[in-house]
């Protein structure tokens, strides 16, 4: 690997940024019924979330979102147990997917989420059409655990456990 991925906070001069990347097709596919409302997500600090932006060689290509599912106020994930993380991720732009990028990407996130000893396990949510995540997200160990809709859409639940 002659590239260098690392993760830092996103803020509020990522705005612009990610409101384009919410525009590029590949990204709608992945995610088309969701409003991020980064205006409002990227001033909001709580204390169960990390959103970070994810950079190749000090350049923007990714998002990366791990929330306490257990503490997120929406209750997206209904009532589960305490020490879980679930992750949202993406890459931003289509020409920087196919890399090995998301791989690097991952690895960071679950490293991020099991450094909490207490953490035993790391959820992600793809849709279920998205059979390039699914395959994706069991290369990475993830275990299928359900079919499940949230909201209007109609997702693939995983499991990742803490070894």
């Amino acid at each position: 690997m002659n590239y260098e991925i690392n993760l830092r906070p996103a803020t509020i001069t990522d705005l612009p940024m990610l409101q384009h990347w919410d525009e590029q097709p590949h990204v709608i596919d992945s995610d088309p019924n969701d409003d991020w409302n980064w205006e409002t997500e990227l001033l909001y600090e709580p204390d169960w979330r990390e959103q970070l932006i994810a950079e190749l060689n000090g350049r923007p290509i990714g998002f990366v979102q791990i929330i306490d599912p257990a503490r997120e106020e929406t209750h997206y994930w209904g009532d589960v147990p305490d020490n879980l993380r679930a992750i949202d991720i993406w890459i931003g732009e289509a020409s920087d997917t196919g890399k090995g990028y998301g791989t690097e990407i991952m690895r960071l996130a679950l490293e991020r989420c099991f450094a909490d000893p207490a953490v035993t396990a790391v959820m992600i949510d793809p849709l279920a059409s998205n059979t390039a995540a699914h395959r994706f997200y069991e290369r990475l160990g993830f275990e299928f655990v359900e079919r499940r809709r949230f909201g209007e859409d109609d997702t693939f639940v995983y499991r990742l456990r803490a070894t």
